[in-house]
């Protein structure tokens, strides 16, 4: 078994302190203090140019606050997602509707919009009404994977539900949990919900920390060896 850790990065000092640290992967955004937004296409196209072999997963979110969208902000979403498909390797996006489930129609056109591109379904799950139904609607939508803290503050604290969802997901969806990961408690974390990839900001004053990112590449080779 091997492990992934996928850095959220909201600005280029992140991006640098996460591929100094051995990020292979990151989840591309900006203004994390509202809970990330759609980074900027210059950000993106720079990133590109410098770290040529960096997969980069860029989240599609128009603004803070709920995941119930307006027309027109579906039509933001989607004209986002085309503009920055060249040079992205991945989409993150979700809509809910206002009663909590998931928004169905929204998210088959921005899945329309992705063009094939693997899409992760973000934490507008863990708000969700019925986390076991929309596990299946996700599914079906075509989602590679679902990045989700258990419906709790934390990941740590959502290890009961984030298990369930792996068990009940039998490979047709990678479950990636986030919220609160650290060196600390990721071994805790994979071992007790049986997960392969792992998410996080790990970040001090608002940047990345590359030592953080060692110090869980370490907890993974460690984890690597018992299995």
């Amino acid at each position: 078994m091997s492990y992934i850790f996928e850095a959220c990065t909201a600005n280029m000092a992140s991006v640098e302190e996460a591929v100094l640290g051995g990020a292979e992967r990151i989840e591309l955004c900006t203004a994390l203090p509202l809970g990330g937004l759609t980074p900027s296409l210059g950000m993106l196209k720079t990133i590109r140019q410098h770290f040529p072999p960096l997969t980069i997963h860029v989240l599609i979110r128009p603004r803070e606050g709920d995941f119930v969208y307006r027309k027109d902000e579906i039509a933001v979403m989607e004209r986002d997602i085309k503009e920055i498909l060249p040079y992205a390797d991945g989409i993150v996006c979700g809509a809910l509707l206002s009663n909590g489930d998931i928004d169905m129609d929204t998210m088959r056109r921005l899945v329309i919009a992705a063009n094939g591109k693997p899409i992760t379904f973000h934490r507008a799950f863990d708000v969700c009404r019925d986390p076991i139904e929309a596990l299946e609607q996700i599914i079906d939508l075509g989602c590679c994977r679902l990045l989700t803290s258990g419906q709790q503050s934390t990941a740590l604290k959502g290890i009961p539900l984030i298990r369930q969802l792996q068990l009940l997901a039998k490979g047709r969806i990678i479950i990636m949990p986030g919220g609160g990961v650290n060196e600390q408690n990721v071994r805790q974390i994979i071992s007790k919900t049986g997960v392969s990839e792992i998410h996080g900001s790990v970040s001090i004053n608002g940047i990345t920390s590359h030592d953080t990112i060692r110090k869980i590449g370490k907890e993974f080779a460690i984890l690597e060896f018992e299995h």
